[in-house]
């Protein structure tokens, strides 16, 4: 597909959704969503997701609020491939360009993720790109976005920071990686960054407390925006001389830092 060269091309829309995506307990969307954000959702006819079931049941949600322009039966749902799900879309290999078929054709689109922004520690990166090499204008939406919340409460540095998304699953070679992040705090101050599936909350944070140093500090945000949400930072001899922690099996935004 070429660079398109109508006159009207239509806009893709990067749509936060809330932080409580496809958790059993959720907050009131008024309370988390910013209004001009839902108004401009509840526009939209055409979407790029990852899954179309949740998409449908966050735009229900919406609806609540600001009545959809189109009917769900009528919209345009696509769904990111399966591959783009399991490997991700940051790294270029993946042409998005046949999905953004309708904005080139002048309709508005878009792009929601399955919590926060789209294309951060989210699936979205490959559209964003396709939907620039297209001429397309892509807008950004405000809404909650679990990285910086959570850095924010954390007390660690704001001016250097990365997010290093899911660290190995097996002990071994997540506790060589926790090593490596830590090295790299002790060096040069940079925060590190990193999430979970909620179900591995708990071995993560037991391999934090077992494989870092004990001046290390570090800081979880859990269940950001929700009404049980909470966040705390410590040293990590703190940690384990205080009181056990709340269940974390909600999602959780893990930092260290110096």
């Amino acid at each position: 597909m070429n660079e398109a060269s109508n006159a009207v091309l239509g806009k893709l829309y990067l749509v936060p959704a809330p932080l409580d995506f496809g958790c059993k307990v959720q907050a009131p969307l008024q309370d988390v969503m910013p209004l001009r954000t839902l108004q401009i959702a509840a526009q939209l006819p055409c979407w790029i997701c990852e899954n179309a079931k949740s998409t449908r049941a966050y735009l229900k949600r919406i609806n609540e609020l600001q009545p959809l322009a189109h009917t769900l039966q009528t919209l345009q749902i696509q769904e990111l491939p399966r591959e783009v799900h399991k490997k991700g879309d940051h790294t270029g290999n993946f042409d998005a360009r046949p999905l953004l078929v309708a904005a080139v054709e002048g309709r508005d689109m878009g792009l929601v993720s399955e919590a926060g922004m789209p294309a951060i520690a989210d699936p979205g990166s490959s559209v964003v790109r396709a939907a620039h090499d297209l001429g397309l204008q892509v807008v950004p939406l405000t809404g909650p976005m679990s990285l910086m919340l959570a850095l924010a409460a954390s007390g660690l540095n704001g001016q250097s920071f990365a997010f290093v998304g899911y660290l190995p699953q097996d002990p071994a070679g997540r506790t060589q990686r926790l090593r490596e992040l830590e090295s790299l705090v002790l060096k040069t101050g940079q925060t590190q960054l990193f999430i979970e599936t909620p179900y591995r909350n708990a071995a993560l944070f037991q391999s934090l407390l077992q494989t870092l140093q004990g001046t290390t500090r570090l800081a979880l945000s859990c269940g950001l925006t929700m009404d049980t949400g909470w966040s705390r930072s410590a040293q990590v001899s703190a940690w384990k001389q205080g009181k056990p922690v709340a269940a974390l099996d909600l999602p959780t935004v893990f930092s260290i830092g110096r």
